[in-house]
């Protein structure tokens, strides 16, 4: 498409100009595409991202020469791509083991001569960064640290002449369907990061005599599901810490921390309810909050780069001095995140929830839970298989917390078996034998059969606890 044939090319969202919006909103619109005359249009898409960066740059000598440090940062908050118009025939999502199908396209204004069509799919896992080194006094170097690993590699002829001849092909349009499938083997979620890459896509190479090799080239995504209604991700996490406050030489007392949630495995979208005590013996107040925190990790040469953000925040209330705060069950929603990505040599997204509490003049204590961001969310079974596979892995302070302060009372026995069941098992007997020669046969055992109900459990409180003013009497009187 050439820019003459576009009269007017615009985007407008449904929403004024100064309109705000806040997590969890439908940002909509539509694109206006006005054209001075017929013409091909191979896609269409809107991209919409949400990106914070930071880049500026400080100079300082080493010896004679000047060197140039430049720093930059950038989170992404979020990236959604929709096609409006598409040349494709498959889902847009893709897994192991799942079939890739589609077709190329080929208009031809005239007829035309054609070697070969081949179509190629790659998926890679790259990554590369570099850091200033420096050598000496005047001298300054850049290392270069860089490593892939090969996910997807499939080769296929989509029009070729057996004999090595050329192919004559007529002028109009030409379709050349394709389909392949995926490895059996797992592969890895697609991932854009600021210092590696997790991407497939499909390539297709036209060529024809005494012309350029003709290439287009199309991405597709690849989410490998993560089932968190499995034991291990349905296990409770909990933990426990603390720290002495101190300035310089001076304590102001100890702070500490206990925590749990019910399962290390979420979706995004859920609310993850925070179970958590504060006791803060300091004299000076302290605020507790939580976080969920999303860590790429980057790996090559045996280096690693690591770029941490925030993806959620909860604040409590203040702690006074002396004082204790406790968090029944305080929710903080999972933004729109990808999910985790644990199995890709090079690459790593983890996520962690970290329950903190910043104490003036000193360093923040934390503690840090782990979290693992699936794609299948739980099942209506989950909270019971939680509780059957991680009896083996609760914790001394997750039983504290889970067992109530005061025990309740037993029921009493006319509330578990009614007056009409007890006057009916009393009545009911079994009919008059005859067991005088009883001990002329083998000895056997008559066992009665039993009819009442159990008694009720057992428990320490006293439902009629004796009158404190009661004086006790001696048992050696």
């Amino acid at each position: 498409m050439t820019f003459k044939t576009i009269k007017r090319f615009k985007l407008k969202l449904d929403e004024p100009d100064n309109a705000v919006y806040a997590s969890g909103e439908i940002v909509s619109g539509q694109v206006v595409l006005e054209l001075n005359r017929e013409t091909k249009v191979h896609s269409m898409k809107v991209l919409g991202r949400g990106v914070a960066t930071a880049h500026w740059l400080e100079n300082h000598s080493v010896g004679m020469n000047a060197v140039y440090n430049d720093y930059t940062s950038k989170i992404t908050y979020f990236r959604k791509k929709q096609h409006l118009i598409r040349e494709i025939d498959s889902p847009p999502v893709f897994s192991s083991g799942d079939v890739v199908s589609g077709k190329v396209v080929l208009d031809l204004a005239g007829e035309s001569k054609v070697e070969s069509l081949k179509l190629h799919a790659e998926g890679f896992a790259k990554v590369h960064w570099t850091e200033s080194r420096s050598a000496g006094s005047s001298t300054a170097y850049t290392q270069n640290y860089s490593d892939e690993v090969e996910y997807l590699n499939r080769r296929e002829v989509l029009l070729q002449a057996d004999n090595g001849e050329l192919t004559l092909l007529p002028a109009g349009r030409h379709e050349f369907p394709f389909s392949f499938q995926l490895p059996d083997e797992t592969l890895v979620t697609s991932f854009e990061g600021k210092h590696g890459s997790i991407r497939y896509w499909v390539k297709v190479k036209l060529h024809r005599p005494w012309a350029t090799v003709r290439k287009i080239k199309k991405e597709f995504t690849v989410i490998e599901p993560i089932d968190i209604n499995t034991p291990a991700l349905l296990a409770p996490q909990a933990g426990s810490k603390d720290k002495m406050a101190r300035v310089w030489y001076h304590n102001f007392g100890q702070v500490s921390i206990t925590a749990k949630i019910d399962r290390k495995g979420y979706t995004p979208g859920e609310v993850i309810p925070v179970f958590a005590e504060f006791d803060n013996a300091t004299s000076r107040s302290v605020v507790p909050k939580a976080y969920i925190t999303q860590t790429q990790t980057f790996i090559a040469r045996g280096t690693m780069k690591q770029k941490r953000a925030v993806v959620a925040t909860l604040s409590g209330d203040v702690v006074g001095a002396q004082r204790r705060e406790t968090w029944h069950g305080r929710a903080i929603k999972i933004p729109p995140v990808g999910p985790s990505i644990l199995q890709c040599r090079i690459i790593k997204v983890e996520y962690m929830l970290r329950v903190c509490v910043d104490v003036p003049g000193t360093s923040k204590l934390c503690l840090e839970l782990p979290l693992v961001m699936g794609t299948i969310p739980l099942h209506p079974f989950g909270s019971r298989t939680s509780s059957v596979s991680s009896q083996y892995s609760v914790n001394l302070e997750w039983l504290r917390m889970a067992i109530p302060e005061q025990p309740e009372p037993p029921p009493d026995y006319s509330s578990v078996v009614t007056a009409e069941e007890a006057e009916q098992n009393t009545t009911a007997h079994c009919p008059e034998e005859d067991l005088s020669g009883i001990m002329e046969h083998p000895l056997r055992a008559f066992v009665q059969e039993f009819r009442f109900r159990p008694p009720p459990v057992y428990c320490e409180v006293d439902p009629n606890p004796q009158p404190l003013n009661m004086r006790r009497r001696c048992m050696t009187c």
